[in-house]
């Protein structure tokens, strides 16, 4: 039996720990919480997940929360700023497929507890640099799955691949309870709130640990008015401020959360990402190698809700890796063509991320959701492209089609 040590329980490193149990490998999975201590601990992510990513886990048999989890039926997209003149424009549209948002206290925290339920081996802690080497003697491959630690130093920015080399935006979100409906479509739908100034302010449904719930994400230019995080406050005083600000930037989402409250005390993520992309085998030396997975090699921006979807993609890429490989060495090479595997699609995320993030926007884009606007055809087809950023490709990330496809349009209504 093929031994396998995971370093990392996060959405990736669970579902390909899960995945190898399931095909009888002998998996040790590094966990730096207990189940316990991650469902009662502060809120890790956003986690949006549209309608491919989620059949990966239904095809997994780790949809768990199909029965509670809210869905979302489609997208809000609005644009307005009080210092600019004319009416707030917006679109919505249907989404092809289901989109939920699971708390990752809720959905690691179970998942975690059926490896070891299964039988599976978890070592809780950190992995500091100078265990690593004896972990790689124990097993046949060892794969780092987590973004952060004393291991993440391991795998150096891939210059070639990152187009950014700062945070393009500051981070705050909240889950909230109390959030009052509009009575309209988009009460239902992903909604996405933009100010020439401000940033976004993103809002979605979820389901966390105490049950279904709300999540506002506010994306902040730096220096703007969203930017006001510095001192991280708790989830009560950072939940009131950002509906303060909702007030004055998006007023119409303003009306919906004016009594929403949060959810618990850890109910407050800040922070402030940069997308990079890194290379994906690190060396520690004496012939020992580790490859790295999802968060630890690359990491996007969250304003296209990409990153739970790119760990999900991650894991069942390398579980079919690993299978298919049989009993071969898992050595350098094979390692460095695994993750090439993967970064045939996974590039595709990347550069959909790294153009929707560009400040100003590329004026071909710009041009696209002016048009998604007027034209429910193309506010369709511009949504769905979220639940897959290689169907952009061939439109919206290439300025001749993109204008040819919006051009198709002109003059009609």
């Amino acid at each position: 039996m093929r031994r396998i040590a995971i370093i990392g329980a996060g959405q990736a490193g669970l579902q390909l720990a899960l995945g190898l149990q399931g095909a009888h490998y002998d998996v040790t999975l590094h966990a730096e919480r207990t189940a316990q201590q991650v469902r009662e601990g502060r809120v890790t992510s956003t986690q949006l997940m549209f309608g491919p990513a989620l059949a990966l886990e239904r095809a997994a048999g780790l949809n768990l929360w199909d029965e509670r989890a809210p869905v979302m039926g489609g997208l809000e997209m609005c644009h307005g700023d009080p210092a600019e003149a004319g009416r707030p424009v917006r679109f919505t549209a249907t989404y092809d497929a289901e989109v939920r948002s699971v708390d990752q206290r809720l959905k690691l925290s179970a998942w975690l507890e059926l490896f070891a339920s299964r039988g599976g081996r978890v070592e809780y802690g950190s992995v500091a640099a100078e265990d690593a080497p004896a972990v790689v003697d124990r097993h046949d491959l060892t794969i780092v799955a987590a973004g952060r630690g004393a291991l993440a130093s391991l795998f150096g920015r891939d210059a070639a691949r990152s187009v950014y080399d700062r945070p393009q935006r500051t981070l705050a979100a909240f889950y909230a309870d109390g959030v009052m409906a509009r009575g309209d479509e988009a009460d239902g739908y992903l909604r996405v709130s933009g100010a020439t100034r401000a940033g976004d302010a993103i809002a979605l449904q979820a389901l966390t640990v105490q049950g279904p719930c709300a999540i506002l994400l506010l994306e902040a230019k730096p220096g703007g008015p969203y930017d006001c995080w510095a001192d991280r406050p708790g989830s009560r005083e950072g939940l009131r401020r950002a509906v303060e600000l909702l007030r004055e930037y998006a007023p119409w989402e303003y009306e919906r959360f004016a009594r929403a409250e949060p959810t618990d005390g850890g109910a407050a993520l800040y922070g402030a990402i940069t997308p990079v992309v890194r290379h994906a085998v690190g060396s520690l030396g004496g012939g020992r190698y580790v490859l790295g997975m999802a968060d630890a090699v690359a990491v996007n921006d969250p304003l296209t809700g990409q990153g739970a979807n790119n760990a999900a993609r991650a894991a069942d890429a390398y579980l079919g890796a690993i299978l298919k490989h049989g009993e071969r060495p898992f050595d350098e090479r094979w390692m460095r063509a695994t993750f090439e595997d993967y970064w045939e699609q996974a590039r595709h995320v990347h550069a959909f991320t790294d153009l929707m993030v560009r400040q100003p926007l590329p004026d071909h884009v710009s041009r696209v959701v002016e048009a998604a606007y007027r034209h429910p055809e193309v506010a369709h087809r511009f949504a769905n492209g979220y639940a897959d950023p290689a169907s952009c490709r061939d439109w919206l990330m290439d300025p001749e089609r993109a204008d040819a496809y919006v051009a198709r349009f002109a003059g009609s209504r």
